[in-house]
Order: structure tokens, then sequence, then C-alpha cells
């Protein structure tokens, strides 16, 4: 009898514990608890990592990444001064990859904060002050969405010089549609809850209602929802690349480098391999973050 007092007390205990966390603490915790969540993006921190730091790791290194030795070139994994051998051309293909990663992983990165801000902000008005303005944006986006993506992609990657920054703009223009739509839906939502009528009722500004008190509170779909359009802006990269509309030689990404490994795959497969492996890595770690984020930031699932 005594035991089952305990369990008793013990469970109304953790239940009232999980009551007054706040909905961060109880999604931190839950964090905390996925260790596949947590692995994934020590992976992407590192990869991140170790490509801000390309130009210090080739300095104590001693490789230069343009550098061209046409009489080392292919030369197999682990070669003397090579870790990683060298591609066509002769160059080392570590430092390549570290600074391919800059570019990659820096055009994902860059395109989806952009792309999010450009969608929270259209979505979030059209959401707030609907009537003609909704209809107009509404009528933007399906009209945007009837073109092939791949299609208009690869005729404004034509058109515009494929620089990152270009490549950047691009991604931001063509993908912001599915953020409006899931910020203005949740606008919807939220409007018309007592916190907001209180927000009008004391004389906020429209302003001050959409960027105080409702785009906090979908912060927590915001963030999967960055997270996850990042896997894709590293896939399109390299899709494009493997098209001939992305970033061309010399500077490099892992999307031409693996587009340009393909015509030397049986002399130096590993020219494939490796930056292929980081792609799949780097999308599969971003799918289990997103993944991850998502059951943290669900109230449903008991902290």
């Amino acid at each position: 009898m005594n035991s089952n007092k305990i369990a008793k007390l013990d469970a109304k205990s953790k239940r009232d514990e999980r009551q007054s966390l706040t909905m961060w603490q109880r999604s931190l915790r839950r964090l905390r608890r996925d260790k596949p969540t947590l692995l994934a993006m020590f992976t992407v921190l590192l990869f991140a990592l170790l490509s801000l730091l390309a130009p210090l790791l080739s300095d104590v290194m001693g490789i230069n990444p343009n550098e061209q030795n046409v009489r080392n070139n292919y030369a197999p994994l682990f070669s003397e001064g090579h870790p990683l051998g060298t591609d066509e051309l002769g160059r080392d293909h570590l430092s390549r990859l570290l600074y391919g990663g800059r570019i990659s992983l820096g055009i994902a990165f860059a395109a989806a904060f952009l792309t999010l801000g450009i969608g929270v902000a259209i979505g979030v008005c059209a959401g707030f002050y609907g009537g003609k303005l909704d209809d107009f944006i509404n009528w933007f986006i399906i009209t945007l969405n009837s073109i092939p993506g791949l299609f208009l992609l690869i005729l404004i990657s034509a058109l515009l010089s494929p620089t990152p920054l270009t490549l950047v703009l691009i991604f931001a223009i063509l993908g912001w549609t599915g953020v409006t739509r899931l910020v203005r839906a949740e606008t919807y939502s939220i409007k018309e809850r007592e916190y907001v009528l209180a927000a009008r009722a004391i004389g906020a500004s429209p302003f001050r209602i959409m960027f105080v008190h409702i785009v906090p509170n979908i912060f927590s779909l915001l963030i999967v929802s960055l997270v996850l359009g990042m896997s894709g802006l590293i896939l399109a990269e390299s899709a494009l690349s493997y098209l001939g509309f992305g970033i061309r030689a010399p500077i490099p990404t892992w999307g031409n480098m693996l587009s340009g490994a393909f015509a030397y795959m049986r002399r130096a497969p590993h020219l494939l391999f490796l930056p292929g492996i980081l792609i799949s890595v780097t999308v599969f770690c971003f799918y289990l973050i997103g993944d991850g984020l998502r059951d943290a930031f669900d109230p449903k699932i008991a902290a």
C-alpha cells in the first residue's frame, strides 16, 4: 500500500514538474534525450566549422586548392602530401572539398535564412490583413507554383551568371512560397486569440502585433522549416551543377565536384564518392535535425 502511494506521489510530482516548465524548457529536455538528432547537429556543425577554417587548414597543411600539377593528377587516397588524393589537374582534393563546403553550406544557410525572411514577412501580412492583399498573394503563389520549379530554376540560372550570390538570390526568390503559406495559415489561427485582441485593445500597432505577438508564437515551426529547407537547397545546388547550370570551376562546390568527377569515375573513383558522401550525409543530417526538432516542439508529446 505504501509503495502504491509513493508511486502515485512520484507520478504527481513529475506531472507538476512538467506543467511548471515552459514550452522551450520542455522542448530542450526532449531534444537532449534525442541522441540521433544531437549526433546529426554535431556532424553538421563539424562540417561547417571545417569549411569555415578551410583557409587556415590549407595553410597549416601547405596545400593550395587551386594549385595545379598535371604530373601528379589522379593521385590515390593517402598519397604523400595529399591525404584524399588529387583531381584531374593535380589539385589537392581535401582542400577543394573544404573550400567546396564553404560555398555549398554557405549557399544553403544564406538562401534558407533569406527565404525564411521573405516568407515570414509576406505570410504574416497576408494572414493578418486578409482581403484583397491575401487574394493577390494567393494568386501570385499559385501562378508561380504552376511553373515547374526545376525548369524555372534552370531558366533563371541560364540568364544570370551562376555565382554564389546569384544562386542565393535565385533560391530565395523561388523558394519563399512554402514558408508564406505556412505562416499565413498560422497567422489566421493566432490573430483572433485573446492576447492578440488584448494587444489591439490597448492600441498596439499592426507591425507590433504581427512581429511581437504573432511571429514569436510560430517560431518553433519556422525553425523546422528552416532546417528542412537547407537540405533541399544543397540538393538543388547539386542538381544545377549536374545539369551544367550551377557554379562553374575553378570555384569548387560539392555539387560541381561531384558532377565533374563522373568523367573520371573509373580512373579515380574517390573523386566521385567523397563529395557524394558529404552531400548525402549532410542532407541526411538535416532531415534528422528537422524531424527531431518537430518532435521536440510537438506539444502532444510528454516531456
